[in-house]
């Protein structure tokens, strides 16, 4: 069953220019350290933080809070292997939503895809429960 569908698009050239005004203002506001260290390693940083930016606005859609009833950017965490798919992680108000919206007897399970093409990042984000 699903629960929640989000998807969210990024122009790359907006978060550029927001590294550029804000720079670790915006970086640290958004995203976790373990994100952050993952995007250093990358030459075009502003794609890297796009794309997890895209990430995080599709599952908060799939949540169907936004950025609202007390959750924040580091609630959600999207963690990437090399040649693996991207994988996310709730905690805090994020992860009580999740729960407080799972029916009893099931358990939450959350899909993200991402794909980019210069200039833009596009991601969505399935909340869907299995019977356990």
């Amino acid at each position: 069953m699903i629960l929640g569908i989000g998807n969210d698009l990024v122009d790359c050239r907006r978060i550029e220019n927001t590294l550029k005004r804000f720079g670790s203002r915006f970086v640290n506001r958004v995203f976790t350290s373990q994100e952050q260290a993952r995007i250093a390693q990358r030459s075009h940083q502003a794609a890297g933080y796009a794309k997890l930016f895209a990430m995080k606005e599709a599952v908060l859609k799939a949540l169907g809070t936004g950025l609202a009833k007390g959750i924040i950017w580091h609630d959600i965490e999207i963690f990437r292997e090399f040649k693996e798919a991207p994988r996310v992680e709730l905690s805090g108000v994020a992860r009580e939503v999740l729960k407080n919206q799972t029916p009893a007897g099931y358990a939450p399970h959350l899909h993200v895809s991402v794909s980019d093409e210069w200039p833009y990042a596009q991601a969505f984000a399935i909340i869907s429960v299995i019977s356990i």
